[in-house]
């Protein structure tokens, strides 16, 4: 086996220093568990962590998720928001909606903060107001990112943020000989959003990759 550098295992060491660097609240953790028994891999404490500074930096009122999971991505963008945000947020399968519910309750958070809708992403984005919300937060199947993506920069008002979630493809990106299907279409996604007049870019290494846009 070839040997590590010693300048990429310290670099693996200072990222795990930092998706370590908060401390989460108790009803984070029992969603990660929920998260272990339902087979979903909820988003990083990195990422967590990450999406909570986001939405507070935007002062997010109106927030839309792709991908609710077990509510973990949903409850950090809602601890960064004002105080009166809500979330609409969108999964295809009932069971995840359900347990997001259970997160909730279990940090107490009023049910009016978030609207929980089991469906189609791409259906219910196109039903949503353009330029009627502050942040918009993708995590999905690389198959169907870039459709929500487009998606995505329409909902935005000026200033607001598209962020994409696993934009890395678990570290494919970043190795041109990977040809996967997913981290082909992230590739593309990447290019794209960075020829979009409309939008400025940044690739961040938290957890599996966050590409953020914010819109003009």
């Amino acid at each position: 086996m070839k040997a590590q550098h010693p300048q990429q295992s310290a670099k693996h060491s200072s990222w795990a220093y930092a998706e370590q660097h908060a401390e989460e609240e108790p009803a984070l953790l029992q969603a990660r568990r929920r998260g272990e028994s339902l087979g979903v891999q909820p988003v990083s404490q990195g990422v967590a962590s990450l999406l909570t500074v986001l939405a507070a930096s935007t002062k997010a009122h109106a927030m839309v998720e792709v991908g609710t999971g077990v509510g973990v991505s949903s409850l950090a963008l809602l601890r960064g928001g004002t105080p009166d945000a809500v979330l609409t947020s969108i999964d295809y399968e009932a069971d995840h909606i359900q347990a997001a519910r259970e997160t909730f309750r279990d940090a107490r958070l009023p049910s009016a903060r978030t609207r929980l809708i089991t469906g189609r992403a791409e259906q219910v984005l196109a039903r949503l107001t353009t330029g009627g919300y502050d942040l918009v937060f993708v995590d999905a199947e690389a198959t169907h990112a870039a459709e929500y993506a487009e998606q995505g920069v329409r909902l935005l008002r000026p200033s607001g943020l598209l962020i994409i979630n696993d934009a890395l493809d678990h570290d494919r990106l970043a190795r041109p000989a990977v040809r996967d299907e997913s981290t082909q279409r992230m590739r593309e996604l990447e290019r794209r959003l960075l020829e979009d007049d409309r939008l400025r870019t940044a690739m961040l290494g938290s957890g599996t990759g966050l590409l953020v846009a914010a819109r003009r």
